[in-house]
């Protein structure tokens, strides 16, 4: 989940906060259960609540060791975004110093058997270089490849669900560049984008939580028990930070975060899915 927009007026309360509580800890490991459960038993609330629970459990937990390797931590500076300059989160706070999180990247790692020894990234910050959330999910490469060298380079199939702006599902899949000669390989989108597929409105995502409330429907809410397991997996990794007492690493508004997230992802020999923005 990235935001171009900064906490302004929110300020105060968000230096409460920070990015690891205001975000990781509901919505983005809300996506992620959503993306690892097994398939309910039916659509009750309580059985998609039973399912996003065992994922909450399975999370291997940050030990110290982990939460320096696993995450990053930035904190927006001046530069410009949404085609203007802006200020920094100190010059929005009034402060001269604060070690409140504008920005978390984490792998994360379920261990279970349907997951086990497949890594997942979570980012989420403000003032980045687009305001988008989505999830990518990539598919493995290739063991072998059948073609010649020239052919191009094979990447491995990439889906990815857009939840905002712009709703869709996109398939980047490898074909055959069309037309005589020799075997010419290229990757393009299969894109379905809510708006072109659909003629009627459809509601945004905080109308559809106050629709699902007043017919109480609480399959999207979380359940205590989920927020219990949410904050047993997170309060390692803030009682870490608050123990180290490391500055968030810096990055400048209008960019994609901290260059330390970047390393996060690229060490394992991936890359955040930044390319179409």
């Amino acid at each position: 989940m990235a935001e171009t927009l900064g906490v302004e007026s929110r300020a105060g309360y968000y230096d409460t906060a920070g990015a690891l509580r205001d975000m990781v800890q509901n919505h983005l490991l809300q996506l992620l259960c959503l993306v690892a459960m097994e398939p309910p038993e039916s659509m009750a609330p309580d059985s998609v609540r039973d399912e996003k629970l065992k994922v909450l459990k399975a999370l291997r937990p940050m030990s110290a060791e982990m939460v320096e390797r696993n995450t990053v931590r930035g904190q927006y500076r001046a530069g410009a975004s949404a085609g203007g300059a802006v200020k920094g989160y100190l010059e929005e706070l009034g402060r001269d110093d604060s070690s409140t999180e504008t920005f978390v990247a984490a792998k994360v790692d379920i261990e279970n058997w349907r997951w086990a020894n497949v890594p997942f990234y979570l980012r989420t910050g403000k003032r980045l270089a687009a305001r988008v959330s989505e999830i990518t999910i990539q598919f493995k490469d290739l063991p072998h490849s059948i073609f010649l060298p020239d052919a191009g380079r094979i990447a491995a199939n990439k889906l990815v669900i857009r939840l905002q702006p712009d709703e869709g599902v996109k398939m980047q899949v490898m074909i055959k560049d069309p037309g005589p000669g020799s075997m010419r390989l290229r990757e393009v989108p299969l894109d379905m984008t809510f708006a072109e597929a659909f003629s009627s409105r459809h509601p945004d995502a905080y109308e559809r939580l106050i629709m699902d409330m007043i017919r109480g429907n609480q399959t999207l809410f979380m359940r205590r028990d989920e927020v219990e397991a949410a904050w047993k997996w997170i309060d390692p990794i803030l009682e870490h930070w608050s123990q180290i007492k490391e500055a968030p690493k810096p990055y400048t508004s209008g960019t994609w975060g901290p260059s330390a997230s970047i390393a996060l992802i690229e060490r394992d020999g991936r890359t955040w899915h930044d390319e179409t923005y």
